[in-house]
């Protein structure tokens, strides 16, 4: 149960019984009425502006109308006393029964507990981490492995159809540069003059020591133009695979038979 839901349409019904009698006018719009928690916990377990966004249309003082919603609302099952606050804010306190059966519910319903249907099955994609690699990982990388995560729960527990999307952003131009960047630390820790980091490539410090474990593992400038000629061979490769994928995007013409072509040529167009 959402128990601010569940007390905003026994207000809605009171309002509407109240109209139906003509204590009230009939036909009021109670799209503004709202049922929620009080700013403070010594005034009640709820509280509901009713009063305030109704006084207007129905020509009575906050207050007074407040004292009207108030009477009806002590019938309601579980409410155990009504106070008006204020202008007209009607405060209201529920029977520990009340919470009672609320815990059985919660422990009934287990996770589902509290499940919405607000989201309508509407397709969500939540995108999160996808830490950039091409530069070290830092906290934020892990917090927002935490938040994003959080965030497609409570979409998923709001109704909507998650998916999850952790983007590998391990192929194209940044790759590249990476590649290139590492490529020159892998120089100059073979003892190469580099005369700094080109523009367009990474020369942040934090990837002398990949140079440095490059030299290391592959060894002599022979293992460096090998490694550079792989490095071609395997872009040269994706960019034939993407190649193939857009061709496959693209619509296929279609040829017309070979009879109706004939019968066009003979036929002068």
């Amino acid at each position: 149960m959402n128990l601010y839901q569940h007390f905003r349409d026994e207000i809605i019904h009171i309002v509407e019984d109240l109209g139906a009698s003509g204590e009230l006018p009939g036909g009021l719009d109670t799209a503004r009425v709202a049922v929620e928690p009080p700013r403070q916990a010594g005034h009640g377990d709820i509280t509901t502006n009713a009063a305030m966004v109704l006084s207007k249309p129905t020509g009575l003082k906050p207050h007074d109308l407040a004292a009207v919603l108030a009477e009806r609302l002590k019938k309601v099952d579980a409410v155990s006393k009504t106070e008006i606050a204020g202008p007209g804010f009607i405060n209201l306190s529920l029977e520990a029964g009340f919470w009672h059966r609320r815990l059985k519910e919660i422990i009934e319903a287990g996770p589902a507990y509290g499940d919405s249907e607000m989201g309508r099955g509407e397709a969500v994609n939540v995108e999160y981490v996808s830490a950039n690699p091409t530069g070290p990982l830092h906290v934020a990388h892990a917090r927002g492995a935490v938040v994003g995560d959080a965030l497609a729960s409570l979409l998923e527990k709001a109704g909507y159809s998650v998916t999850r999307e952790y983007y590998v952003n391990d192929a194209g131009a940044q790759v590249d540069a990476l590649a290139r960047s590492a490529y020159l630390r892998y120089c100059e820790a073979l003892g190469e003059e580099i005369e700094g980091i080109p523009e367009g490539l990474y020369p942040g410090e934090y990837l002398i020591p990949v140079g440095e474990a490059l030299a290391k593992r592959d060894g002599d400038q022979e293992t460096v133009e090998r490694l550079a000629a792989e490095a071609q061979r395997i872009a040269a490769e994706q960019d034939r695979a993407l190649a193939a994928i857009h061709n496959k995007r693209r619509p296929e013409t279609t040829e017309p038979p070979r009879e109706l072509a004939e019968n066009r040529s003979n036929s002068g167009h």
